[in-house]
């Protein structure tokens, strides 16, 4: 995403998450405890419009989502979003659809590393949004839950069906999104979909710790890291290569590649600077 914008200005209050930054880390944090942060339209929009304007902030470099309270995210709400599709038509139904997509394709495509830290639920698009982030922490309570299709609709939502082979395999992800059952932390880590399996209530600090560490390093190196894991993920081996010898040919001109060199030779740690 581009730093240029027009006429848009930060938006310093948001009405469906509660946003925090300190010192190059960005904290979005689902809040709705009492209904296990289940989403809105409000909070569909919010994620994404959020993670627009973070993506132009060259001050963050490191984005951490959670939920308050007793668990991640629970899905969309059943009665403010399920009950509401049930009165629009087609064209209202796609725009939605969409919106909620457009959630998935901000996460992965902005160039900040998102780290979901995840304890309790993390069930329907909950779920697809810790299944979004760069890097799932998690506790031992955590339990995703894919369960589009217990509601009679498609497995394959919000980009489902494209990232989670990506990342646990197509058989584990055929079972989960077909079948809709609820996988445990030990499960979840043992298939590849948590990064890191934290001690019980310690993933929002393990979370945090991760961020530092991203917001302290360099961030370029980074963005174009994950720019290419999802940009490569659907190009052949010709493609890909010659992908990578021209973001190296630009990043060796960056400052931080000869900041590098700089530090190795007079043996102190490197100075980052994301340039």
């Amino acid at each position: 995403m581009s730093p240029f914008t027009g006429s848009a200005i930060r938006t310093e209050r948001w009405r469906h998450l509660r946003l925090t930054v300190d010192d190059g880390v960005a904290t979005i944090t689902l809040d709705r405890p009492d209904k296990l942060n289940a989403l809105t339209f409000g909070a569909y929009a919010d994620l994404r419009d959020l993670l627009a304007e973070l993506s132009r902030e060259r001050s963050v470099r490191a984005l951490v989502l959670g939920g308050e309270g007793r668990g991640f995210c629970s899905g969309g709400d059943v009665d403010e979003i399920i009950g509401a599709t049930l009165a629009m038509d087609t064209a209202q139904l796609l725009d939605f659809n969409r919106m909620t997509g457009q959630t998935v394709r901000a996460l992965r495509e902005c160039p900040i590393p998102v780290i979901a830290a995840v304890h309790g639920v993390a069930a329907g698009a909950g779920a697809v949004l810790a299944l979004a982030a760069d890097f799932r922490v998690a506790d031992p309570t955590a339990r995703f839950a894919f369960l589009f299709t217990r509601v009679g609709l498609s497995g394959g939502d919000m980009g489902a069906a494209y990232l989670l082979p990506r990342v646990v395999g197509l058989g584990h992800a055929t079972r989960l999104l077909m079948l809709g059952d609820p996988v445990g932390a030990a499960e979840a880590e043992r298939i590849g979909l948590i990064s890191e399996l934290t001690e019980a209530g310690d993933a929002g600090t393990r979370a945090a710790a991760l961020a530092r560490r991203l917001a302290e390093g360099p961030a370029l190196a980074y963005a174009q890291t994950k720019a290419l894991l999802t940009a490569e993920l659907d190009m052949p081996l010709a493609a890909s290569v010659e992908l990578d010898a021209s973001t190296q040919a630009l990043l060796m001109h960056g400052e931080d590649y000869a900041e590098f060199h700089a530090a190795f030779t007079e043996k102190r740690p490197a100075k980052w600077q994301g340039r």
